[in-house]
């Protein structure tokens, strides 16, 4: 399977199986309109007819270049991917998404988690569970050495004696177990102070500050519990511990509603506030909601994107530092193959923990019973839940079995795909569609980008 799109002045084909991207002039571009293989070494007459157009060994030789990358495995490659998918199987849990607090000091308009208690009532998590949560990811993580917790809430930082009670006994435990630890916190920052700024600069590999760009728009949305907005209270605690992070991992995560189809104007106000890491994604959210992106919103949605790739290449050819995390891609490496088959590994790699202990396939599952799968006090997980997400690969969703953005979304998110389509297994369509075009996006931008410094070295 390949794509082919243009991105602004430069035709790109990107080879679905294989990985390959090529950059190719207007001729091959045409040509591999009328080509499906298997190619023969020498063009078909139908094809000669079609292009009849162009001169004859103009033709000729642009055959000839794609007919050697067919050879080489890196057009209309064939799928390995296939054989290698029957081979996954349950994995052992890595990572784990602690909700240490179901209560939340905002209202997101937005918020998919109930405004913070997920529909179950407002309740934080004491340190005993998060102990016993922590025994629990020990236990299902097999041979892994390096495991993964991430703080979640509602926000976090109400059940920061927590998180530091849990963090101290996980440190605790890795001599003994062999086990190596990495921490992430997600906070709104309201609860911000100088100590827990050090604590989390000290213990936190990542961490994830939530802000939605621009002043207006951010307290449109994002509000405290009185309805009064929160952007002058967090922005100057969120610079203040970007500062004193140095080189740190961290970025700032927003979201942009039907508020703000202009969200690459906010994607640059962050950056202009000092932060260079930064994630705008798109809410997903019930169609009915007054905030909420529907299909109509994808012309303006598609043509911001577009205006903001263009910003973004700028920057990274004048080398200011502003990453925009939707169109960071490794088209050398990328992620391995599990990775692109079934993405995140939620319900199987990666598990969520509430407040009292029970177990879901993920945070954004937590509240739906059906998906309970257990609980870290009697040490139970459902593997037959287990089983059917390690087994929600690509290949298990129909609708991605036809979709060149396949491999780098991984089926999407599982969780938004059951919420809005009934089915873990049936692609989220509106997300698809906006993840395919962040991807032709990211791709155009490396690509310029390799084009540009090739003239410059030149």
């Amino acid at each position: 399977m390949i794509h082919r799109y243009q991105y602004e002045d430069l035709w790109i084909v990107l080879d679905v199986e294989s990985g390959a991207v090529h950059l190719v002039d207007e001729l091959a571009y045409e040509m591999l309109g009328h080509l499906t293989p298997p190619l023969q070494q020498e063009p078909p007459q139908t094809l000669l007819e079609r292009l009849s157009s162009w001169p004859r060994e103009e033709v000729l030789e642009a055959y000839r270049e794609l007919y050697h990358l067919w050879e080489q495995g890196e057009l209309f490659a064939g799928d390995g991917h296939d054989a290698f998918v029957h081979k996954l199987g349950l994995a052992p849990v890595k990572a784990m998404c602690l909700n240490v607090s179901h209560d939340c000091n905002l209202r997101c308009t937005y918020c998919f988690a109930g405004k913070g208690d997920y529909n179950q009532g407002r309740m934080t998590m004491d340190a005993k569970t998060g102990k016993q949560a922590i025994d629990y990811l020990i236990a299902a993580s097999g041979d892994r050495e390096r495991l993964e917790v991430d703080f979640f809430g509602g926000e976090p930082l109400l059940a920061f004696d927590t998180v530091k009670e849990v963090v101290e006994y996980a440190r605790s435990r890795e001599g003994e177990t062999g086990k190596r630890f990495r921490f992430t916190i997600t906070t709104n920052g309201m609860l911000l102070d100088d100590d827990k700024i050090d604590y989390i600069n000290r213990e936190m590999s990542n961490v994830v500050l939530s802000l939605d760009g621009r002043k207006s728009v951010n307290d449109k949305v994002r509000a405290r519990v009185d309805g009064s907005g929160c952007y002058e209270t967090v922005v100057p605690k969120f610079q203040k511990l970007v500062q004193r992070r140095g080189d740190g991992e961290y970025y700032l995560r927003g979201t942009f509603t039907k508020y703000n189809k202009d969200f690459g104007q906010d994607v640059l106000a962050m950056f202009d506030l000092g932060f260079d890491q930064v994630s705008v994604e798109p809410v997903v959210s019930d169609p009915k909601e007054p905030w909420a992106l529907t299909r109509e919103d994808l012309p303006e949605v598609f043509a911001e994107y577009d205006r903001l790739a263009t910003t973004v290449l700028d920057h990274r050819l004048k080398k200011t530092g502003l990453n925009f995390f939707h169109f960071m891609l490794d088209l050398s490496q990328g992620p391995c193959a599990i990775k692109r088959l079934r993405g995140c590994g939620c319900g199987n790699e990666y598990l969520a923990v509430t407040p009292d202990g029970d177990v879901y396939p993920c945070h954004q599952f937590v509240g739906m019973d059906q998906w309970k799968m257990g609980n870290v006090f009697d040490g139970t997980l459902d593997q037959d839940k287990k089983a059917y997400f390690a087994a929600s690969t690509v290949y298990e969703k129909p609708d991605c079995l036809e979709c060149w953005a396949k491999f780098y979304c991984s089926g999407g998110c599982n969780a938004n795909n059951f919420r809005y389509e009934g089915d873990v297994r049936k692609a989220h369509t509106l997300s698809c569609e906006m993840e395919r075009k962040r991807l032709e996006c990211a791709i155009g931008i490396k690509a310029a980008q390799l084009l540009r410094e090739e003239e410059v070295m030149a």
